[in-house]
């Protein structure tokens, strides 16, 4: 039985998208036996996963650098006999380099990966040559011969959509508003606006971590006459993706909701403020719409990430990004 373990200990999104190499292997061989690296506060993603066998963590919050050895050791006593890294930073091409397996494999433009096995051309996308990242990250599978891409997946338990139960009694839209990154977020109240629009008798869910209350709270408070409930801080990562499989449709930015709507084929409408989907993290939905501005400015995209702020002050990538855009993709 093949050990296999898959380093991916980014953010939250790029996790999801990296679950995509779970269900490949798992289609090519059941027998393999797949464990998960990632970052301390996204092990919940796969809890009772039924594809992977343990998931080890990265502590970069605490002790950053001891817990690094830490699972470095970890991974050398669990003998892999491949391990697949996602990732082109020192911290995880370290861990690869050093895992004592047999086959390690990388993306080139990792600073060890002159110590892997096996490495594989990493480039970005752009418009004209369009590649999504579970395509990218599939490359690494190349050597497995019968490997096909596979969407990514999350598996939201019974105790998970149990939890969401009393939110399905009527129709509903899901609204996760926030992002880490400013100019990733369409603001709260261009938000407002569309909310307006709405039909009355549709609930909406506003979702995200705790500390998104305080965008929540303004939405709120700029319509206290609509039916808007505030679950930011109240749900797990799986329960949040078990409320949005049955959403009449999810609005989400350029970030990780947007990914949980692929994992559990939700409809998903995504809004690119600063950002493209040309770069390769669009929505993978059967039900997928993307909406950005209809203004061809200079200045979009101004990055691969988001930023903090607009570097010219407008944000008009966001700004001009009409209600009725987002309204236009809402089922009849």
């Amino acid at each position: 039985m093949p050990r296999v373990l898959i380093i991916q200990t980014a953010f939250i999104g790029d996790v999801v998208l990296a679950s995509s190499l779970i269900e490949s292997l798992h289609k090519l061989s059941p027998d393999y036996r797949i464990d998960f690296a990632l970052r301390k506060g996204n092990e919940s993603l796969f809890k009772k996963h039924p594809h992977i066998n343990a998931v080890l963590i990265w502590d970069k919050q605490n002790d950053k650098y001891g817990s690094l050895l830490g699972l470095l050791l970890t991974i050398r006593k669990n003998k892999y006999d491949i391990v697949i890294n996602v990732q082109r930073y020192a911290a995880t091409g370290f861990l690869t380099a050093f895992s004592g397996a047999k086959q390690k494999i990388g993306f080139h433009n990792n600073p060890f990966s002159f110590l892997f096995s096996q490495v594989v051309k990493h480039e970005m996308t752009n418009r004209e040559n369009p590649l999504h990242e579970i395509e990218r990250n599939h490359l690494l599978l190349s050597a497995f011969d019968g490997a096909t891409v596979s969407l990514p997946r999350l598996y939201p338990s019974i105790e998970d959509f149990e939890k969401v139960k009393p939110y399905k009694k009527q129709p509903y839209l899901v609204i996760a508003p926030s992002s880490v990154w400013f100019t990733k977020q369409y603001p709260a109240h261009k938000w407002a606006d569309f909310i307006e629009l709405l039909p009355d008798e549709i609930i909406i869910y506003i979702v995200g971590a705790g500390a998104d209350k305080e965008a929540s709270t303004y939405i709120q408070s700029l319509l206290p006459h609509k039916k808007i409930v505030d679950l930011c801080g109240e749900l797990s990562f799986l329960s949040s993706a078990a409320l949005m499989k049955d959403a009449i449709m999810n609005y989400v930015n350029d970030s990780a909701p947007m990914h949980f709507c692929s994992a559990v084929n939700a409809p998903v409408a995504a809004i690119y403020c600063s950002t493209i989907p040309a770069f390769g993290y669009g929505p993978l939905s059967d039900k997928s719409y993307i909406i950005e501005t209809k203004q061809p400015l200079a200045c979009k995209p101004c990055g691969l990430h988001g930023k903090v702020a607009c570097p010219y002050g407008h944000f008009n990538c966001a700004e001009t990004i009409s209600a009725q855009q987002l309204l236009s993709v809402l089922p009849a």
